[in-house]
């Protein structure tokens, strides 16, 4: 099997980082793996993809940062590959994280797209992350499970949004990530909201959200595979998130931390509720941010945190991983034709 790697950058991949246990983990397994940038693609004069991709010389590395850095060192294997000769292309990078380059955002969309036109099969599905390249996409799930949410670029729409909800809302930017700009306005905060609400809109929309208490003890990354809750075993790969304490934000690259998860029947109810959507729309991969019967946010474009939870939970996650990707590409060698590329997403 061969495997390739969508990354912002293929020479800064930041640790803790799942797409570097993944190709790990496949090339340990004996498949070929293949790292590029959103930058690294090439449509030529004869319409065809290539790609400009690296993958280290050695096959096993003791640690993730041994295999890190073999990718990004001179003997790494360089090579202009052709997106035809994969079997999979694992769109494993973040659209917000390149704001400052706006043409980067999109970039893995439309040659995830062309990959997908030359028969490979593209995780998660490239037309429905077109679609869920910012927040809104949260608005299209099942409203029993949201915290009342606005958008909006107008302050005084957020000011009313404010004061209806006791004065404590949540705001961020429609798209971002990472808990880059998110903020907790509270009524101490009430003679600053205009020059918060003015920080947050320099990245566009908004997003204000009610403040639910309970999620300053912290959220649950909880991970879909296939449009069902993952797991090895009995045990769920999910993650508690735990932030510092003195920020909102749970985020582990925003300072959180992770504990071990109980994964309740509020969990596996919520996740039952969402799971249609993330079928239709062909999300192989999701991770849902949770607190108590509230989604917080969906996340489709690289979940984080399923090294964490092997770790946490003692159980191998990243190498069941693997072994559906393998599955995958034995229904499309079996079924020429006749499953499109949402399809196999979730089967």
């Amino acid at each position: 099997m061969r495997i390739g790697f969508l990354l912002n950058d293929a020479m800064n991949e930041p640790l803790p980082s799942t797409t570097l246990h993944l190709a790990r983990r496949a090339q340990e397994m004996g498949h070929e793996i293949w790292l590029m940038g959103v930058g690294d693609f090439v449509y030529d004069a004869s319409d065809r993809l290539l790609a400009h991709a690296r993958a280290p010389q050695v096959k096993k590395y003791r640690e993730i940062t041994d295999f890190r850095d073999a990718m990004v060192s001179e003997d790494a294997k360089v090579e202009r590959i052709a997106a035809e000769d994969l079997d999979i292309l694992m769109l494993r990078n973040d659209p917000a994280a390149d704001y400052e380059t706006p043409w980067a955002q999109h970039a893995g969309l439309v040659f995830g797209y062309a990959a997908m036109k030359h028969g490979v099969i593209v995780l998660n599905d490239p037309v429905t992350l077109s679609k869920a390249i910012n927040k809104m996409y949260f608005q299209y799930f099942p409203e029993a499970v949201r915290l009342k949410s606005l958008i909006s670029r107008n302050e005084q729409d957020i000011l009313d949004f404010y004061y209806e909800n006791g004065q404590r809302i949540i705001i961020k930017p429609l798209m971002g990530s990472g808990g880059r700009n998110v903020f907790l306005v509270q009524p101490e905060d009430e003679a600053n909201i205009r020059q918060m609400i003015t920080s947050v809109m320099r990245d566009g929309y908004i997003i204000a959200q009610e403040y639910f208490p309970p999620a300053s003890k912290g959220d649950i990354r909880f991970f879909m595979v296939n449009g069902k809750p993952f797991k090895v075993g009995h045990k769920y790969a999910a993650v508690k998130r735990v932030g510092s304490g003195k920020d909102v934000r749970n985020n582990i690259h925003a300072g959180g931390h992770a504990e071990v998860a109980e994964v309740t029947d509020e969990i596996l109810e919520l996740a039952e509720i969402v799971r249609p959507k993330l079928v239709k729309d062909g999300i192989f991969f999701a991770g849902l941010d949770i607190v108590e019967n509230k989604l917080l946010e969906v996340n489709v474009f690289s979940p984080g945190g399923l090294g964490i939870a092997s770790r946490l939970m003692h159980k191998d996650y990243i190498t069941e991983m693997i072994g559906i990707l393998e599955r995958k590409v034995s229904y499309k060698r079996y079924c020429t034709g006749s499953l499109d590329n949402i399809e196999l997403n979730t089967l």
